[in-house]
């Protein structure tokens, strides 16, 4: 088989396309080749597929392909341009790449693939052997294509969080499908417009269809979604793993004070070396520090006692009747309000201002455990690019990585 027929059947060429010579550079270890079209090929417009007449040919541009063995190959073509009646003067299509891509599209299909399994750009970087801004430059149209072919799907559950971006209070909102667990918007800061956003661009299908939004009880979150939905006020959960994460914080903070009072009053403390064993549920107390714990239990300690009522809260999220939870919540309520321990008092407050939030796990047990699952792997592709240059870089490493989406050229 002659080489440019070689070429044409590895590139899929078909007519009017052809491979008219091949080029050998040893030293320099690359392969070029030359494509060319029929002269009696006929055009179409790229923006209206309309039959056009053929206006000239844009000057040669070249496309980095596919390694041929070792050595990095190259496409040379001069592509035509019509003179579409609607559209102007345009350059029409090539079947082996997209359009202002300096790349084939089985290369870029390669790099997508490489910075998918390296999760970063610069390791993708080195094993294709394409610049730094190159790979971006693929990861950013995968992303566009990505955005523009995702379908208005309805979708049930949302989950709304917050990510650092960089240190100073920098944060990006990121909204998932809870049920797919991928990334369905993405806004820098954390400010109610950023999830304002997310609901603009629903149809008013999606609107009616999402039953409920978790989150945590950031009040600009809840604006926004208030505003934003259909009875949105009915649509909010507050998820218990941030609602246990504050109460786990009171537990730590009566602690830490019982600790320093013992120290001022008695020069010694039994609570010396004991923080972790307070932040634990009570079945995942290690087993070599269970005797400890217990006898610690034994000395009436007020965070004793805050690690008790912290522990009853759990069992708020077992209940599926509203009568009940309602019931067992103001008994959990009357024992922590009356417990003398103010940190305790302030998320027992809390809870009670957003009481209908918290309750409705009842009707719609989600929680944002999906969103935490997906910012551990935002936070190691972070920790992996040592940071991003900026917000815009971040907001497409997030989509790449985690949106779930259609990436690869057609």
């Amino acid at each position: 088989m002659q080489d440019t027929k070689l070429f044409e059947t590895i590139l899929g060429l078909q007519a009017p396309w052809h491979i008219a010579r091949v080029a050998l550079d040893t030293s320099g270890e690359r392969v070029d080749l030359w494509v060319e079209h029929a002269a009696d090929a006929a055009w179409v417009c790229p923006a209206c597929q309309q039959p056009c007449p053929g206006h000239d040919h844009a000057e040669e541009r070249v496309w980095r392909h596919l390694d041929t063995c070792q050595y990095q190959t190259f496409l040379h073509a001069r592509v035509p341009r019509v003179d579409c009646p609607t559209h102007g003067v345009r350059q029409v299509g090539v079947p082996w790449a997209a359009p202002r891509s300096r790349f084939t599209l089985l290369l870029e299909r390669l790099i997508i693939d490489l910075i998918t399994q390296c999760s970063t750009v610069t390791g993708a970087c080195r094993i294709a052997r394409v610049t730094w801004d190159e790979a971006w430059g693929v990861m950013d149209r995968a992303v566009t294509r990505g955005l523009q072919r995702r379908t208005a799907a309805p979708r049930r559950y949302l989950g709304v969080d917050e990510k650092a971006f960089r240190k100073g209070q920098r944060y990006h909102t990121i909204v998932c499908d809870l049920e797919t667990a991928t990334v369905q918007y993405v806004a820098a800061d954390r400010t109610a417009a950023s999830l304002q956003g997310c609901y603009a661009q629903l149809t008013a299908e999606q609107r009616e269809a999402l039953q409920a939004v978790a989150m945590d009880m950031w009040p600009a979150y809840i604006r926004a979604t208030v505003d934003g939905l259909p009875e949105g006020d009915t649509k909010i959960v507050f998820d218990r793993f941030h609602i246990m994460r504050e109460m786990t914080r009171a537990v730590d903070t009566v602690r830490k004070q019982e600790h320093r009072a013992l120290l001022r009053e008695q020069g010694t403390s039994p609570l010396t070396g004991s923080k972790y064993l307070w932040l634990y549920g009570e079945e995942r107390v290690p087993a070599d520090r269970t005797e400890a714990f217990a006898a610690l239990q034994t000395q009436h300690l007020k965070v004793g006692r805050a690690w008790a009522i912290k522990e009853l809260l759990r069992d708020l999220w077992t209940y599926r009747q509203d009568a009940a939870v309602r019931r067992f919540f103001s008994r959990w309520y009357g024992w922590a309000i009356r417990s003398r321990l103010e940190p305790v008092k302030q998320v027992a407050r809390m809870l009670r201002r957003h009481l209908d939030g918290v309750l409705r796990y009842v009707k719609h047990p989600i929680t944002n455990g999906v969103a935490e699952g997906l910012n551990s792997k935002i936070m190691s592709i972070k920790r992996k690019a040592g940071g991003f240059r900026n917000a815009e870089h971040f907001t497409t490493a997030i989509y790449f990585h985690c949106g779930g989406l259609d990436l690869y050229p057609r």
